[in-house]
């Protein structure tokens, strides 16, 4: 998860000396098919409200591919208040009116990873709305077009709060599937922990917190030190970690280049030294939050789906060679995960990495869209290149 090349990988990774001009992203910017709707939704709360100039806001210039809301959150620290816009895209399905007296949709949740935002889950997200499903992709605080505070207090079972009451102000009253990756599969687990009535289900990409870095030994870093390791982040040290981590052993595609271009975006921003401090912030909550100790508690139904290859670890470049040596091996860290949750099934690719939802998009929407509609019943139809463990 963890996206400088310095902080995270255990040995030197290629450098690409600038972004290439045929890394340029083709941007979906049609309306909503559902866009009348959604804006009588947004008179339904005053929290709620679309984007005035959504292309570019909150320190980020990118053109999302569905209209672009924002759920209005205070934050008061020491009396001194801070207003603060939760971004989010709302994807309504076919013919559907949450002002009027249709049944009310299941709703899905979508939640990114650190290096990730809310369009990186679009192709996952469209064919769940087709299905018939209410796709919701929020994006916390500090990350992509959400504010930068500069006073917030970081920490899981506040983003998970923000998130549920995100889901109320939309007036949803069915508790959602969760499902996260990376960064997201660790907060959709403290979600899970912390409204377990308001969880159907729970599906973990690739989750992060498996593994309690600190207790393995990872040294302490100070803030000064983490946030010079954001300011250094460049689209080199971005692609060279993603290419090891993300994809290993794959060879490098535009598809997965659209993404790294779309992160460099957010760090060389108009908000960049806020950016920068609010990912040192997230970071230093990671190692001081890890998830896996309460596993044992989570109450929902559970889909753990990992990469063998992927060798997240929060903290490994700088720490010493034995430390290193324990840290990040997901073959091992997913059958920990799938036993120490209660009703959980693991599904575990030996030839994927860190993000299998990008790596192979088709595989991944048919085990998507099998955990939604069946529980992970028909799993082992699908045929997958994969271990199940029940």
């Amino acid at each position: 998860m963890k996206l400088l090349t310095l902080l995270v990988a255990g040995a030197a990774l290629p450098l690409i000396s600038a972004a290439p001009a045929s890394t340029a992203i083709v941007q979906d910017a049609s309306a909503d098919t559902n866009a009348s709707v959604a804006a009588t939704l947004a008179r339904s709360s005053k929290d709620i409200y679309p984007a005035k100039c959504p292309e570019n806001v909150n320190g980020f210039n990118y053109t999302y591919p569905s209209t672009l809301w924002f759920y209005n959150l205070t934050s008061t620290v020491q009396g001194s208040s801070e207003v603060l816009e939760m971004a989010f895209m709302d994807l309504l399905p076919p013919n559907y009116n949450p002002r009027s007296a249709n049944k009310e949709p299941q709703t899905v949740l979508l939640l990114h990873g650190k290096n990730f935002c809310g369009p990186t889950w679009y192709a996952a997200a469209t064919p769940l709305q087709k299905a018939g499903y209410r796709v919701i992709l929020p994006e916390q605080l500090g990350f992509c077009k959400s504010t930068k505070p500069t006073q917030y207090s970081f920490n899981l079972t506040s983003l998970a709060t923000n998130t549920r009451n995100l889901v109320k102000a939309l007036g949803i009253t069915k508790p959602p599937i969760v499902i996260g990756h990376s960064l997201g599969g660790m907060l959709a687990s403290r979600y899970a922990l912390t409204y377990p009535e308001f969880a159907k289900s729970l599906m973990l990409v690739s989750p992060i917190g498996l593994e309690d870095w600190k207790q393995l030994g990872v040294p302490d870093r100070s803030f000064d030190l983490l946030t010079g390791d954001e300011k250094s982040t460049t689209y080199a040290s971005l692609r060279g970690y993603e290419q090891a981590t993300y994809y290993p052993g794959a060879e490098w595609t535009e598809d997965f280049d659209k993404w790294v271009v779309m992160l460099t975006k957010v760090y060389e921003g108009d908000q960049k030294e806020k950016f920068w401090a609010d990912q040192a912030h997230v970071v230093d909550m990671v190692l001081e939050q890890p998830t896996i100790h309460d596993y044992n508690k989570i109450k929902p139904k559970t889909l753990v789906v990992v990469g063998e290859k992927d060798n997240t670890a929060i903290g490994k470049v700088w720490s010493p060679p034995e430390v290193q040596a324990k840290l990040g091996h997901y073959a091992v860290l997913g059958r920990q995960a799938q036993a120490a949750i209660p009703d959980a099934t693991l599904v575990s690719f030996p030839h994927l990495g860190h993000a299998p939802q990008i790596q192979e998009p088709e595989m991944f929407n048919r085990l998507l869209a099998s955990w939604v509609k069946t529980g992970g019943r028909t799993l082992e139809s699908l045929k997958l290149n994969a271990t199940i463990i029940r």
